[in-house]
């Protein structure tokens, strides 16, 4: 059972916004008026000393003490008996004093009263719903989390800084490093709820100058604007944001470093018939067709709206596939649905399939032409010996490989590497 905190705290932390102590409830400022200590950070100090001039008929006035030293801060609370005004940007409960407070005091004498965080200021002021965010602070914290996140591929991101870490600028690196700048709208907001704040939408590095206000906060907004065709996109080695993704399963395709390894597996023929069996967004098969837009595309996915996101992402790359099928790949293969020029492939890449991956396996065998190949991309080794099997059964010459990549993200002076999630090659080639 939770036990209510008694009505009077020996410390009470009160959340205030950029506008000051002026703008809480009359309740609030009650407490603090009548309080012979108050804390705060030095950000706050100025408006807490012009606010104490309002004070001048009370004597003594109230002792003003800067949270910024947090070990100061936790003597001078324990050196009096009398009650302690703390004063916090927005919600103390949230990367903010209260987490101190808590592991230093019994959390019974500890009273909180939050104003609205940074982050609600922001989304408020974009005018855009903020339930679903992803919320993460990078202020004294490794930064590997935001990678992580950025794979998922939210719809809207807010970020807490750090400065010393290189700010805004840490995140942009870290969004290009992903191969996603293209994915979000990049928002910086400075100084959020003061006179002079500045709110402002990035296009790129050089639009953050070394000035930039450290209590600034930074905002990613999916970019729902579809981009034509991009003319300068390189032949292939696209950055993975430039590919429209599943709603239900954003970051899930093939990296663009793993494409890379991929597309030099296969060993396009100028001509000839390809197959991309669990396609996803259609990365692999699409990228094949820039190199040798003589090859025949067939591609398959079975999850619902593919062939949607397939056909946009074709637009995109200027190419087209000659079939996309939006169908179980065993299905299509028992039921000879593919056109009779078309149901020999010279070359196929075999990336899903699931708990049916054998049987798919051994249907594309049977129809994989002499010298024909067959490259599987595989999350995990367990799956390797099982395929390995059915391409000895078919004479194949094979190649298994691993391929770990890891993106370089600068830090500050310096650069970090960050680990991509490792995949596993299995290559079958037909005698």
């Amino acid at each position: 059972m939770i036990k209510l905190k008694p009505q009077k705290a020996e410390i009470i932390v009160i959340g205030v916004n950029a506008s000051g102590i002026d703008s809480l409830p009359l309740s609030q400022i009650k407490l603090i008026s009548s309080s012979k200590r108050i804390a705060a950070p030095s950000r706050l100090c100025d408006s807490v000393y012009k606010w104490r001039q309002k004070l001048a008929h009370k004597n003594p006035l109230p002792e003003i003490h800067k949270t910024d030293n947090i070990n100061n801060l936790i003597k001078w609370i324990k050196n009096s008996t009398d009650q302690t005004i703390i004063l916090a940007s927005g919600d103390p409960l949230w990367f903010g004093i209260g987490r101190v407070l808590i592991n230093n005091f019994p959390n019974k004498n500890i009273d909180f009263h939050p104003s609205a965080t940074s982050f609600q200021l922001a989304f408020a002021k974009l005018g855009i719903p903020w339930q679903d965010a992803s919320l993460i602070s990078l202020h004294g914290r490794d930064p590997s989390p935001l990678a992580k996140l950025l794979q998922k591929r939210p719809k809207s991101i807010a970020i807490l800084t750090d400065k010393k870490r290189g700010g805004a600028k840490e995140v942009l690196n870290f969004l290009i490093a992903s191969g996603l700048k293209e994915s979000y709208e990049f928002w910086i907001f400075e100084k959020l709820g003061h006179e002079n704040e500045k709110i402002r939408k990035i296009n790129k590095e050089s639009e953050i100058d070394d000035n930039i206000d450290p209590l600034h906060l930074v905002i990613l907004i999916e970019n729902i604007t579809q981009p034509k065709r991009n003319p300068n996109l390189p032949l292939f080695g696209i950055e993975d944001g430039y590919f429209m993704q599943l709603p239900d399963r954003p970051g899930l395709m093939t990296k663009r470093e793993s494409r890379i390894q991929l597309i030099a597996e296969l060993e396009l023929p100028e001509k000839g018939v390809l197959w991309d069996v669990g396609a996803g967004v259609g990365s692999l098969g699409l990228e094949s067709l820039r190199i040798r837009p003589n090859l025949t595309l067939i591609s398959i996915e079975k999850r619902l709206g593919s062939k949607l996101i397939i056909e946009e992402n074709s637009i995109r790359l200027g190419v087209k596939p000659n079939y996309i099928f939006e169908a179980n790949a065993l299905d299509i293969l028992k039921e000879d649905r593919l056109n009779k020029k078309f149901r020999q492939p010279d070359r196929v890449i075999l990336g899903g399939g699931g708990e049916d991956r054998i049987k798919l396996l051994k249907a594309i065998m049977k129809k994989l032409k002499p010298n024909g190949i067959v490259v599987i991309p595989l999350a995990t080794i367990q799956a390797i010996n099982d395929l390995e099997n059915v391409l000895k059964s078919y004479k194949c010459i094979i190649n298994i490989s691993q391929l770990q990549s890891y993106r370089g993200v600068s830090i500050g002076n310096g650069i970090r590497l960050n680990p991509m999630n490792p995949i596993f090659i299995l290559k079958g080639k037909l005698n």
